[in-house]
This record gives structure tokens, C-alpha cells and sequence, in this order.
């Protein structure tokens, strides 16, 4: 019975601890993904703000500028795509809004951001760009990989629509969430107009015209729970300037927009709750499985040679009958 008893133990020990290196290795890497279906917002405010007043041409100080930034899942759109691509695709919709601290309208700069649901790579197909035009993305945008590592990443820069490094700068505590610090800065590059302006009837065109051209700098920041690979706080020091043309007046450039964007404080609550629930899903598969199955693997391995050792233990010596008394003659 000990020894039926010990090679069950024993399989159940060769099970245990197969299965943990297939859920950290094999299981995880297809399961982890980013829901098509996803939807999120984040607002983020620069306070004490320049902005151009385009009715003078002069830039002033504002109380506030908001942007506000949405991403939204589009299924059927990612379903198409998979069909071709051979993976599990994720297609982002996402829209950049700026407002002024009146609530008009500042910019508005759509994007599609089409990437492979589990590494986060990005995956070029028909649809792909930013404020309608056509992008071929590398690098990283809005979310880093899972178990993210401590080394640089190519991040795509939407304004510039290019890529550089980001660079990781450190490990720090974000109220309570062990976090990476990436930053990336990006130096004074030409960049388009948005197609949607805040005067009635300018367009990029007519600005093309005027010789004025838009350029843009900024520092960015993030905070990054490695585990999710999902930021919990960003910032951006912004700057944005207008050079040259008959637009200015003679003038060689005017400032646009300059402002340290950072994330609302109820953002920012939301966000810590939402990648801590999010990290133990993922520590599940990761870490927490596949250690506590090597250990009973291990547990019931010792178990196994215990019960084995005690059915192979020599049996003591029989014990001896008592011989009967022989009866005494007389």
C-alpha cells in the first residue's frame, strides 16, 4: 500500500514540476494580452501655461491648458487585421485633445496605433497614422512591454512621427508601486500643423502659404510598473513655436504653447489601483505558479522517497514462542 502510495506522490511530483517552467515560459507568453476591446482616458493639465492667441498672434499666460487623451478598442477594425497578420492584433483609436482654460478647442490629433496584443511590437497594416496621415511606427507608443527591463526602448514620437531612444533612468517607489523611470527628450524638430486649428477656416495649407512653420520640443516622463509594463504617472515639459512667415509680422518666431503637462490627481488615483490589480494577474503566471509548483513538485517528491524508504525498512525478528513448562516427576 506504501508503495502504490509512493508512486503516486512521485508522478504527482514529475507533474508539478514540469507544469511550472511550461506556465512561466509557454502558458504565460500566449495568454498575456492586451484586450482588443480595451477603453481608457487620462487627463492631463498644464497649469500657468503659455498659449498663442491666434485673434493678436500673441502668446499669454492661461490659468490652465487640458488634454485630454482617449484609446479605444476596435475589434471588428483588429479582427480584419488579424486575418492577414497571423497574430492576435490590438488596433488603438486614439485622440490627443487640447483646450484652452475657456474649453475651446486648442488641437484635436486623431491616431490609429495597430500593435501585436501580447509584445506590444508594433504591426504595420492599411490604417495606420496620425492625424490622417499614413505612419509606419517603431518603437513603443502608451504602454511598454510586459515584464519590462531595466535598458532603454525605442519609443515613437507622434508629433515628430519619428523614433528615438527612451532612456531608463532608475528605480523609484511610486505611492507604494515599485516603478522604472524611463525619460526621453526630444530636441527642437519641424513639425506639421494639426489639420484641425483653432480659427475658423485656417488650415495647414493656408499656413504653408504664409512661410510660417511649427516646431515642437519636449521632455518626456514616465513612471512604469515592470511587471504590466503600463505607466502609472507621465509628464511632458511641452514647448511649441511658430517661425517665420508673413504670419508673425516680421517677427522670427512666437511661442505657440509651453506648459508642464502632468497627469490630474484622479488619474493618477485610478491608475495606481488599476495596474496594482492588473500586477498580481500577471505575478500569477509569472512568479506565484510557477514557484509554488516547483515547490510541491518538491514537497511531494520527499514525500514520495519517504514513504518509499519506509516500506523498504527490514522487518524486526519474529518474536519467540514461550516453550511449555515440562512437568517435574515426583
Amino acid at each position: 500500500m506504501r508503495r502504490k502510495a509512493s508512486l503516486i506522490l512521485l508522478a504527482l511530483a514529475v507533474f508539478c514540476t514540469a507544469l511550472s517552467p511550461l506556465v512561466r515560459w509557454y502558458a504565460f507568453p500566449r495568454l498575456a494580452k492586451i484586450p482588443a476591446n480595451q477603453y481608457q482616458d487620462m487627463v492631463l493639465e498644464a497649469k500657468n501655461a503659455t498659449l498663442l492667441d491666434y485673434g493678436t498672434m500673441k502668446a499669454k499666460t492661461v490659468p490652465k491648458v487640458t488634454v485630454v487623451q482617449t484609446l479605444r478598442g476596435n475589434v471588428e477594425a483588429s479582427q480584419k487585421i488579424e486575418k492577414t497578420a497571423g497574430k492576435d492584433v490590438v488596433v488603438w483609436d486614439g485622440l490627443s485633445y487640447v483646450q484652452g482654460p475657456d474649453g475651446k478647442m486648442v488641437s484635436r490629433i486623431p491616431e490609429r496605433y495597430i500593435f501585436d496584443a501580447h509584445t506590444q511590437e508594433p504591426v504595420h497594416a492599411t490604417g495606420e497614422m496620425v492625424d490622417g496621415d499614413p505612419v509606419t511606427r517603431a518603437g513603443i507608443e502608451f504602454k511598454w512591454p510586459f515584464l519590462t527591463e531595466k535598458r532603454d526602448y525605442e519609443y515613437f514620437d507622434a508629433q515628430a512621427r519619428t523614433t528615438a531612444p527612451i532612456h531608463y533612468k532608475g528605480t523609484q517607489d511610486f505611492r507604494g508601486v515599485r516603478v522604472y523611470y524611463f525619460e526621453q527628450t526630444v530636441p527642437w524638430t519641424k513639425v506639421p500643423f494639426p489639420k484641425a486649428m483653432p480659427v475658423k477656416g485656417v488650415t495647414p495649407r493656408s499656413l504653408a502659404k504664409t512661410g510660417t512653420t511649427r516646431w515642437y520640443t519636449t521632455v518626456r516622463k514616465f513612471w512604469v510598473e515592470p511587471v504590466t509594463g503600463a505607466p502609472v504617472y507621465g509628464e511632458e515639459i511641452h514647448k511649441e513655436e511658430l517661425r517665420g512667415g508673413t504670419l508673425l509680422g516680421g517677427r522670427d518666431k512666437v511661442t505657440a504653447f509651453a506648459g508642464h503637462v502632468k497627469m490630474r490627481e484622479d488619474y493618477i488615483s485610478s491608475t495606481v489601483s488599476l495596474v496594482k490589480s492588473k500586477r498580481t494577474v500577471v505575478l500569477l503566471m509569472t512568479s506565484y505558479l510557477p514557484w509554488g509548483l516547483l515547490l510541491l513538485g518538491l514537497l511531494l517528491l520527499a514525500l514520495s522517497l519517504w514513504l518509499e524508504a519506509r516500506g523498504r525498512r527490514p522487518a524486526g525478528p519474529a518474536p519467540t514462542e514461550a516453550a511449555a513448562p515440562e512437568p517435574v516427576s515426583a
